[in-house]
């Protein structure tokens, strides 16, 4: 049974800092592509940042770049997503993805909060 758990969500103020992780079980976890999205109320799911199932290769959304990172650790299953100088455009359910690099399999998680707020 695949899993895919996000945690690490909740409120920071302006010009703060969290960090998401996401644990995947049930998988390959090098054999896919992982990935952090987010949809905020009212607007459609949209990328936030994709890494290559060794880690070698990253992708970020314009909106996010040099703010955001995305790492994983394949030895412990596990993708982050850290995040700094939060905005309040930043405030979404952020969710994770793990797609198989070859194949069909596709994986979500159920997301978590992040709010940023004065």
């Amino acid at each position: 049974q695949v899993q895919i758990v996000e945690s690490g969500g909740g409120g920071v103020q302006p010009g703060g800092s969290l960090r998401l992780s996401c644990e995947a079980s049930g998988i390959i976890f090098s054999f896919y592509r992982m990935g952090w999205y987010r949809q905020a109320p009212g607007k459609q799911r949209e990328l936030v940042a994709l890494i290559s199932g060794s880690g070698v290769s990253t992708e970020y959304a314009d909106s996010v770049q040099g703010r955001f990172t995305i790492s994983r650790d394949n030895a412990k299953n596990t993708v982050y997503l850290q995040m700094n100088r939060l905005e309040p455009e930043d405030t979404a359910v952020y969710y994770c993805n793990a797609k198989k690099v070859r194949g069909p399999d596709d994986y979500w998680g159920q997301g978590t909060q992040v709010t940023v707020s004065d």
